[in-house]
């Protein structure tokens, strides 16, 4: 049964929900009114003028919303819509999701969206797209119209290379906010509509809806409100098998299921000591949170080298792509291991405990990113300590991936300019955007991984202060825990977080979160005070065990803490770290490499000259191609290969080892 929001999680809905930044009017009133570019100066015709787009209201949207979906065509990767919408007489405003959950930035592809036709009365309706939001749709409803049908297609991708695939012919990956218009002027949560979707005979799927009939090919879902249909995506495909998870199932199959959808029927292979270790991860959040944000739970996973890759978070279910051998050929891929635990710990922290200035009334007000060191920092943190508790991965992989974590904002440079609270905000400069130097730039795995440290640093303080009666857990449990069935979301605040750490154990941890956010200048230091307090260095050695090759699955061509970049499967430099040796010798991204000491360029020979020149004096000289020109650069390094690993300190207490341990009550 979909769940209301309470009043006071409504009451900060309404108050997110300001009058639009969008609303205007044609009317140009300034004095500095531009001149059209003709020599008459005629002014722009419009076919009609534009009332503002209305803000959202604490009103209920009245009637139900039917919603037909068809993702029958995989092979031309077409998914088509029909929404039947009530309607009254008058302007109309159709907005398409623009702020996505989870995306932190305007993320929805209207781009995508194609053949909008609307029909009222038997005859089709005239619509304006918004000349300043181009995300909504201007019509007027005739009079005696009370419903319209709004058709269109949704052209998903054929590759990945600007948008992810969400169609291949074995599967498809419904995001339902990616196909759908909804009424400007309400709340998502008073919007109802009344879901279904075709899907190709014989296929299954996996959702967090609740299923009312499924009969040849066609899904039905109870009607719900569109904040929770935009939070329960599907996955379906002619691979699929749905398991049981919970250890609290009792009789009954329990309330936590995977739902694998593969590539092939043989991926679909999860043995049975995968199945405990997925299990133990729902028994070992039940310990630390204390109490579950829903009354089911959805893993969505597809198995698969032919969708594009998702990690995404929802409050009943989350979607996750992991490598189509992931079950036959386990612990290649730390990462995705890692993955279904870190969008697991969002349904308690991003999802119903989440920033205030994330808590929008619709989907097209502008969200804010001052908390994602929380959002997504602390689940970070607390998705490689799961990882861990629940056996997915040992505690030498998770030391190998702090380590590295570690490293890379020890020797990050961007600090000097930019602090970690700043880089919150990156995704609204662009949605995750790449640039030619990350490391000076900064970017949104900072949120992430950084910000992890100084949870780290966090629980060892707590853990040292107590002697080990308190920790982050503790935090954990009373912040994000409570109210077990319950997925209203609750808005927090910078101040919250910092009172619900003083509950645990008394610090200034205001000074202590704002120090580590706010640092920046040339003598600002990553967060490092954790790894001492949690009983381990930092190091470098010049050889990698096996876990720690698991952990950096490309440490082959790793030659960031030697030489200062990275070396691509194409021989290409990558990631030349600001500041390092090769950015020093004036080498910048998109330079190829071609010889080492003379001879034909592979990372492997590259990796023989470093190891070579240690301790040597002789050079070890690259011969480097960037379009028509050639240069021979000599480097003047003699420290060899260095990779980062964490070093225990003898004698002190292995804190880091006791907060990776399952825990057993």
């Amino acid at each position: 049964m979909t769940r209301r929001l309470p009043a006071a999680a409504l009451a900060l809905l309404l108050a997110s929900a300001a009058p639009s930044a969008f609303a205007h009017s044609q009317a140009w009133t300034g004095p500095q009114a531009p001149a059209a570019p003709t020599p008459q100066n005629t002014p722009l015709a419009l076919p009609r003028a534009l009332p503002p787009i209305p803000a959202p209201t604490a009103e209920a949207y009245p009637g139900v919303i039917r919603y037909e979906v068809d993702a029958t065509d995989v092979e031309k990767k077409i998914i088509r819509v029909r929404q039947t919408i009530p309607v009254q007489p008058g302007h109309l405003v159709l907005l398409y999701p623009k702020f996505l959950p989870g995306n932190h930035a305007a993320t929805g592809p209207i781009q995508l969206i194609a053949g909008l036709d609307i029909q009222g009365g038997g005859a089709r309706l005239d619509w304006l797209r918004d000349t300043i939001d181009p995300y909504a749709f201007h019509l007027d409803v005739p009079q005696g119209v009370s419903e319209i049908t709004v058709d269109f297609q949704w052209l998903t991708q054929p590759d990945n290379s600007t948008w992810r695939v969400v169609m291949t012919p074995e599967m498809v990956n419904l995001q339902w906010e990616k196909a759908l218009l909804y009424p400007a002027g309400y709340r998502s949560t008073g919007i109802t509509f009344a879901p279904s979707i075709r899907l190709p005979q014989g296929w299954k799927y996996g959702v967090a809806l609740e299923t009312e009939s499924h009969v040849d090919g066609l899904a039905t879902f109870r009607p719900t409100d569109l904040y929770s249909l935009i939070d329960s995506p599907l996955f379906g495909g002619a691979h699929f098998q749905r398991i049981a998870i919970d250890p609290r199932r009792g009789s009954g199959e329990g309330a936590v299921h995977l739902n694998i959808v593969a590539d092939a029927a043989k991926d679909l292979a999860p043995t049975p000591q995968q199945l405990q270790w997925f299990e133990n991860l729902v028994g070992q959040t039940d310990l630390l949170f204390g109490a579950r944000p829903y009354d089911r739970y959805d893993f969505l996973v597809a198995a698969t080298a032919r969708l594009g890759g998702i990690g995404l978070e929802h409050h009943r279910s989350s979607e996750n792509s992991v490598p189509a051998d992931f079950f036959t050929d386990w612990g290649k891929d730390l990462g995705a291991a890692g993955l279904l635990p870190h969008e697991f710990v969002h349904a308690w922290n991003g999802k119903r405990q989440r920033p205030a200035d994330e808590l929008t009334a619709n989907h097209n007000i502008p969200t804010q990113n001052t908390l994602l060191w929380v959002y997504e920092g602390q689940t970070e943190y607390w998705g490689d300590v799961l990882t861990a508790r629940a056996g997915l991965a040992s505690k030498e992989d998770v030391l190998g991936i702090i380590a590295e974590n570690a490293a890379f904002y020890d020797n990050q440079p961007g600090r000097a300019w930019r602090p970690l609270q700043d880089v919150n905000n990156h995704n609204l400069l662009g949605y995750r955007t790449t640039n030619p130097y990350a490391s000076w730039m900064r970017g949104t795995g900072d949120y992430y991984r950084e910000s992890a440290l100084i949870w780290l640093d966090a629980d060892t303080l707590i853990r040292e202060a107590t002697g080990g009666k308190k920790s982050l857990d503790d935090f954990a449990r009373g912040f994000f825990g409570g109210d077990d069935g319950s997925w209203a979301p609750r808005g927090y605040r910078f101040e919250d977080v910092v009172a619900a750490l003083n509950a645990v154990h008394p610090h200034d941890w205001a000074t202590f979160l704002r120090t580590r956010l706010d640092a920046s200048g040339p003598d600002a230091r990553a967060p490092l005070d954790g790894l001492a307090r949690g009983g381990y260095r930092l190091v470098y050695t010049d050889s990698l065990t096996a876990a720690e090759k698991r952990v950096r699955d490309g440490w082959q061509r790793d030659f960031q803490y030697s030489l200062g970049f990275t070396l691509s499967s194409s021989n290409k430099l990558t990631g030349v770290r600001w500041g390092g040796r090769a950015f020093e010798a004036d080498i910048g991204p998109g330079w190829e490499l071609v010889a080492v000491n003379d001879t034909a360029a592979s990372a492997e020979k590259l990796r023989e000259a470093v190891a070579a020149a240690k301790g040597t004096d002789a050079p070890i000289r690259l011969l480097l191609k960037n379009g028509d020109r050639y240069r021979t650069v000599d480097f003047d390094y003699h420290d060899g290969l260095r990779y980062p690993r964490l070093e225990r300190i003898q004698g002190t207490p292995d804190r880091l080892g006791d907060i990776l341990a399952p825990r057993r009550r």
